[in-house]
């Protein structure tokens, strides 16, 4: 299977394990990326319109290929598209862009079955969704919002199917037993160093100590965002039980990083998302 992504880092989080996990089970993929990190429908747009308009202008592979030539270039069988995690629960930024890239797809790679991947919401430490935070709103009305939206732009663009990657995510957080528990923001500022919040069985996020370049001292970095190396590893299978409608059980590739009991019932829950 040849699977092209117009998305973000979203989808960059395939490259760590969805290959070998493929490999595992016996079958065939090859994967690209015209991915920009952060990169909105709306980016995207813009980028092949002004590759269309301007011959010099490519935005893709280093700022060596053009959308067009990337799509016309390989016979795709699929090419999925995502909206930026910032923008995933707000409709009015899914369209026209949406569709727009969906009929540039169809013009340059007609036989590509276009897909849309379900992104998930955030940790429940993210400053935007912790109580107070900006956006107003919780982990699981991120979840509800940016679920709506995914659907409501695979039903406008002709009922495309829907990768369900946030729906898993949601999915181990409500069945694990010892699920992630935010802590008071508070405890940023007095922990010391190598000491950490707990994160124990989080999906998404990490946490890290760093140097401050300008004051010179530790302080505690942490992503709130992106897929861990267990959140890699659930969508890695969701995507392979998605696209080859094979069982996430016929998968034997299971990372170092990750406890064997662990990794089971991951896959059980991508098997369950995609089911």
């Amino acid at each position: 299977m040849k699977i092209l992504t117009i998305g973000n880092s979203f989808t960059e989080s395939l490259k760590a394990y969805f290959p070998q996990v493929c490999e595992s089970a016996g079958v065939e993929l090859e994967i690209d990326y015209a991915n920009h990190g952060g990169c909105q429908l709306s980016r995207h747009w813009e980028y092949i319109e002004n590759e269309e308009h301007d011959p010099v202008y490519r935005m893709y592979r280093n700022h060596t290929k053009t959308m067009g030539e990337i799509l016309r270039e390989t016979e795709w069988d699929v090419v999925t598209i995502q909206q930026s995690s910032p923008n995933s629960w707000i409709w009015d930024t899914y369209q026209p862009y949406g569709e727009n890239i969906r009929n540039y797809v169809n013009q340059h790679a007609p036989q590509a079955e276009v897909v849309i991947q379900q992104t998930w919401s955030y940790r429940a430490d993210d400053p935007r969704i912790a109580p107070g935070g900006i956006w107003n709103i919780d982990q699981d009305e991120m979840y509800s919002k940016l679920t709506e939206n995914y659907k409501r732009l695979a039903e406008e663009l002709g009922g495309l199917r829907i990768i369900p990657t946030g729906k898993a995510v949601q999915l181990a957080r409500q069945k694990q037993q010892d699920n992630f528990v935010a802590y008071d923001p508070e405890l940023l500022t007095q922990l010391k160093w190598p000491d950490l919040p707990r994160q124990a069985n989080s999906l998404v996020g990490r946490m890290w100590w760093h140097k401050n370049q300008t004051t010179g001292k530790l302080e505690i970095a942490r992503d709130t965002i992106h897929l861990n190396q267990r959140g890699q590893y659930l969508q890695a299978c969701v995507w392979f039980a998605f696209f080859f409608k094979l069982p996430t059980s016929s998968i034997t590739f299971v990372p170092d990083i990750i406890d064997n009991d662990d990794a089971e019932f991951l896959r059980k829950i991508a098997q369950e998302a995609v089911s």
